[in-house]
Order: structure tokens, then C-alpha cells, then sequence
């Protein structure tokens, strides 16, 4: 089966709007969550997000074209416009073998909450012709594909906060059985929204720490209590290793191993067994290599931390076997259907730089989450292989390891 690499990548979150400078804030520690400003959350219980503030998606779009597509779709094509540029695709790619894999895990959410409003206050005649088109998750790809004329395969998985890291996965299945020479991996999310956050906050899944929202996400810390939502959107362009070096493509790593696995226990209750058996699989594919950095789900609840930590242990055999492992959600919040592709991409970058972004937020020592979190802040590390996990509601888990080449 073919090679496959990673050639550009684009991204977007709270902490910035382009890969540097959000990867820069990353590693300083920087953290984007705070009260929010998208909608009047006087009501709400939970009033905080990672939430992108000055983002004019006139950048990317027509401004004729903006009220047909949603934030989230804006977001991705936003991460998509810097992926594409990063790769220098030009001439050298046939847009016939150009293919696409979208990922997010609720669309357009603000789209649906509004429409649903005006459906039953104003009447159906009302709803926004363009409503339909604007939330569904594989229009992501397709506004993609229109913009930038990519005319190969059009996939989209919508498979929870596990989505990013599948799309990834995907995309190296097409390109290995020959089904496209490169393929887009885009992962966006916005869903910052009253039924969002109500929604989460309805499940007791969210922080309730209006009060301090840069220190309310504090993965794998003893007194962690919910995840704090974020939006945001990561591109990544994957292509035939022999493609890449013919027409002289720079190179991020090499995709050589990835994970899927489904828990078959609880819609919202992680068991170590799937994630463990995600995680081993892409073991398997990569073969014989060493780890030297694990990006963590790490979400800042009380099971996934605990649920994460315990596979990993398992999986290189005690905690003194395990590498480094960190989250940055502490920093950009959980960004659901995105958050494996921002994943994927401050790996590469960690892994081009060599340097692993902190947890941060930790401060307190939970005697079930005892591994070593970067919690000292930035660490310079010979990064070589990096695996960057996601794991979702519906237990649905998804791992990806990238190899420098």
C-alpha cells in the first residue's frame, strides 16, 4: 500500500487564527476560555467557552456567500485557505485525485437552534431557504471542494469528539488503496449556541467555573469538574509520499498508524477497553516504533482522565514505561468534532519543533491520574513519533501516530 505524508496544515482556535500563533500560545500556555459573547448567557449555569473573538469570515468567503454556510463551516474553510497555501497546491496536483474527508460532531447547531425558533414563533414559511444547506456537516467538504475545486473523493464522518482524528483516518485509507494520490482532512466545529451549551450543561458534562474561566478546564488535575466547550477548525493535506517528493512537497510526518474501536458499553461512559484496544491497533500498524509523545483526549472530566490514564498505563505496561502525555484543552477548551484535528496538528507541530505543549491548570495530584502531564510548562524534547488520541460519545475511539520522515 502507498506512503502516506502530511504536506500542509491550517488552523484556527481561542488562543489564534493561523497554526503559528495559535501553536506559539499553545506552548506559553495562553488560554482562550472566558465569559462568552456569541449569546446572552445570563440564564445559563454554565457561561464560559473557548470561543473565537474576531474572526471576519469576509477572509474566506464572499460576503454574499456567508449567510449560506454556518460558523463551523466558516471555521474550516478559514483553517483550509492556510492548509492549502502551507502545501503550495498548485499545478502539480490533479484535481481529479484531490479528495476531501470533513469531519465535525454536531454541524450547525446555531443554525438549527434558530430556524427551530422561527419555526414555531413566525411559522414555516419563514425558515431560511438556505438553513438546510448551511447545517449539514458534509456541507463543510462541499464548500471546500467548490472553493478549491477538488473534484476526488467527498467523505465526511460525524462520529463525536472521535470525528477529526476518523477523518484523518480515512483520508490515509483512500490514498493507500489507490482511491486518491491526496486527500483535504478538514475537522471544524461551532457550537456555542444556547442548546449547546444548555444541552452539555443539562448532562452536567461542562465546568461549572464561571468565576475563574481560565483555570475552569484542568485536565487530569483531582479537582477537575467538566470540560469546557471551544470552536474551532484544523485543515491538514495528506498525500502519496512518492507524489509529495516528485513534485518537491516539504513534509511534516508520515501517517504510519491509526486506531478505531468502539466501546460497546455506555452512550456516554468511557471503558478502558475500547480506547486501549484503539490504541494498540495503531500500535500494530506502525510496528516496531517508540512513542515519545501521547496528545491526550484529556478532556478535564472525572472518567475520561481517569479512563485515558488507565489505558495508557495498560497499553506500555506501567506508568514508568509511559512517555510524555499532555492535553491542550486547558488552553482552547474542547472543540468536539475538531478536536482531533487540532490534535493532529499541534502534534506535527510539536513534533517539527521539538516541543511538547504543558497541561496546564494542574495542580492538584489525583492518585488515578499519576503519569507525566508536561505540567512544568513548554518541555524541549527529540520528538520522532508522536499518537494523538480522541475518544467519543457513543464510545467511539479513534488514534492516529505520525512519524517524522
Amino acid at each position: 500500500m502507498k506512503r502516506v505524508v502530511v504536506t500542509g496544515l491550517g488552523m484556527i482556535n481561542s488562543v489564534g487564527h493561523d497554526k503559528e500563533s495559535s501553536f506559539a500560545a499553545i506552548l506559553n500556555g495562553e488560554c482562550g476560555i472566558k465569559e462568552i459573547e456569541l449569546f446572552d448567557v445570563e440564564k445559563f449555569s454554565v457561561r464560559i467557552a473557548g470561543e473565537i473573538v474576531g474572526f471576519d469570515p469576509s477572509e474566506v468567503m464572499d460576503a454574499k456567500e456567508i449567510k449560506k454556510a454556518d460558523r463551523f463551516i466558516q471555521l474550516g474553510m478559514k483553517a483550509t485557505k492556510e492548509a492549502m497555501a502551507d502545501a503550495n497546491i498548485g499545478d502539480g496536483i490533479d484535481m481529479e485525485r484531490f479528495g476531501v474527508s470533513s469531519a465535525s460532531g454536531i454541524g450547525g447547531l446555531p443554525n438549527i437552534e434558530k430556524n427551530s425558533v422561527v419555526c414555531n414563533t413566525r411559522g414555516p414559511k419563514r425558515i431560511s431557504p438556505f438553513f438546510i444547506p448551511s447545517s449539514l456537516v458534509n456541507m463543510l467538504g462541499g464548500f471546500i471542494t467548490i472553493e478549491h475545486g477538488i473534484k476526488g473523493p467527498n467523505l465526511s464522518c460525524v462520529t463525536a469528539c472521535a470525528a477529526g482524528t476518523h477523518a484523518i483516518a480515512e483520508a490515509t485509507k483512500t490514498i493507500m488503496l489507490d482511491g486518491a494520490d491526496a486527500m483535504l482532512v478538514v475537522g471544524a466545529e461551532s457550537a456555542i449556541c444556547g442548546a449547546g451549551i444548555g444541552g452539555f450543561a443539562a448532562m452536567k458534562a461542562l465546568s461549572t467555573n464561571n468565576d475563574n474561566p481560565k483555570e475552569a478546564s484542568r485536565p487530569f488535575d483531582a479537582d477537575r469538574n467538566g470540560f469546557v466547550m471551544g470552536e474551532g477548525a484544523a485543515s491538514l493535506i495528506l498525500e502519496d509520499y512518492d507524489k509529495a517528493l516528485a513534485r518537491g512537497a516539504k513534509i511534516y510526518g508520515e501517517v504510519v498508524g491509526f486506531g478505531e474501536s468502539g466501546d460497546a458499553n455506555h452512550i456516554t461512559t468511557p471503558v478502558v477497553d475500547g480506547p486501549l484496544r484503539a490504541m494498540k491497533a495503531a500500535m500494530r500498524m506502525a510496528g516496531d516504533v517508540k512513542i515519545d509523545y501521547v496528545n491526550a483526549h484529556g478532556t478535564s472530566t472525572q472518567a475520561n482522565d481517569k479512563n485515558e490514564t488507565a489505558a495508557v498505563k495498560e497499553l506500555f505496561g506501567g506508568a514508568e514505561n509511559c512517555p510524555p502525555m499532555s492535553s491542550i484543552k486547558g488552553q482552547i477548551g474542547h472543540c468536539l468534532g475538531a478536536a482531533g484535528a487540532i490534535e493532529a496538528v499541534v502534534s506535527l507541530m510539536a513534533m517539527r519543533d521539538g516541543k511538547l505543549p504543558p497541561t496546564i491548570n494542574y495542580t492538584t495530584p489525583d492518585e488515578n491520574c499519576d503519569l507525566d502531564y508536561v505540567t512544568d510548562g513548554v518541555r524541549d524534547a527529540d520528538v520522532n513519533v508522536v499518537m494523538s488520541n480522541s475518544f467519543g460519545f457513543g464510545g467511539t475511539n479513534g488514534v492516529v501516530i505520525f512519524k517524522k520522515v
